[in-house]
């Protein structure tokens, strides 16, 4: 068995052989980017997250919540573009219905930096 660090120190990932994931897994994943265009202060939740709208171009606008207020403001992140996992199946999250999972990287203090093209692409441009 390989143990394999995660972002966090004081985590360990233990990946065995059976876990490994295919090619085929892989391309089921729809990571893709999209255009915050809407963010507010998520108050009905216990964790302290913002309410946002997404637009991924012709997959369309699609609501999530993110605990990512360590790092950034409301207006920081309105035209910011990420990286979101749009094929999951929707999740009820306090009044919202999740549509995505915007993806980031977890420092040592549980602050989430958002994974970002490194430039402006197109809306709804696979991440593979």
């Amino acid at each position: 068995m390989e143990i394999v660090p995660c972002a966090k120190k004081h985590l360990s990932v233990d990946i065995t052989p059976d876990q490994n994931l295919s090619w085929e897994d892989f391309q089921k994943v729809q990571m893709v980017v999209g255009t915050i265009i809407s963010a507010e202060i998520f108050e009905e939740v216990r964790n302290p997250a913002y309410k946002m709208i997404i637009d991924f171009g012709d997959l369309g606008k699609r609501k999530t919540s993110a605990q990512i207020t360590q790092l950034y403001t409301p207006e920081d992140l309105i035209g910011k573009q990420v990286v979101a996992v749009v094929n999951f199946p929707p999740k009820q999250i306090a009044n919202i219905m999740s549509e995505c999972l915007v993806l980031g990287g977890i420092g040592d203090n549980k602050e989430v930096t958002l994974m970002q093209p490194e430039r402006n692409v197109k809306n709804g441009t696979r991440i593979g």
